[in-house]
């Protein structure tokens, strides 16, 4: 009996290659899409629990306003605070989170909360006219939304000068 090699047919061979270039290709873009992933998982749970902290800071910065009308004592203590403060706010830059100012820009509610809303011809309408707290933001998405104070035109009413003039009489 002689052995004769089964050779693979050359369209077989080119196939097995190509699924398995391909099966490679689908692993390797699978490897990058989780790896991706987890590292927006990670940013992700950053923001939030920085966003737990932004209302401590927010109470600091208003605590130190007031310490500047202080006595001497309360003062030195206010300079410690102000340094703890900083490292807060460097923490904060670090990991890509700023603050947007609001005021004089249009309300966007993607950015702002409006909280009050105030009927006034001197501004145009929809025009932030005070920040109640400040907005955060990452790079990618609002960690906290800006409280705002907005205009708003006032309502005219039209009357008919027919209805006026018989009002009058």
């Amino acid at each position: 009996m002689t052995e004769e090699k089964i050779e693979p047919a050359p369209a077989a061979e080119e196939d097995f290659k190509e699924k398995y270039v391909r099966a490679l290709a689908e692993m390797e873009n699978m490897r990058k899409r989780m790896q991706r992933e987890k590292q927006e998982m990670a940013k992700f749970g950053i923001e939030n629990s920085i966003a737990e902290f932004l209302p401590a800071i927010d109470n600091f910065e208003n605590a130190l306003r007031f310490a500047e009308q202080a006595t001497g004592e309360v003062k030195s203590w206010a300079v410690g605070f102000q340094m703890i403060l900083a490292q807060f706010k460097e923490v904060l830059h670090n990991h890509g989170i700023s603050v947007f100012h609001s005021e004089g820009h249009l309300f966007n509610p993607e950015f702002h909360e409006a909280v009050e809303i105030i009927e006034t011809d001197e501004h145009p309408d929809g025009t932030v006219l005070q920040e109640f707290t400040k907005g955060y933001k990452s790079h990618a998405r609002v960690i906290r939304p800006a409280r705002v104070k907005v205009a708003k035109l006032p309502i005219k009413l039209d009357i008919p000068a027919e209805e006026n003039a018989e009002q009058k009489s």
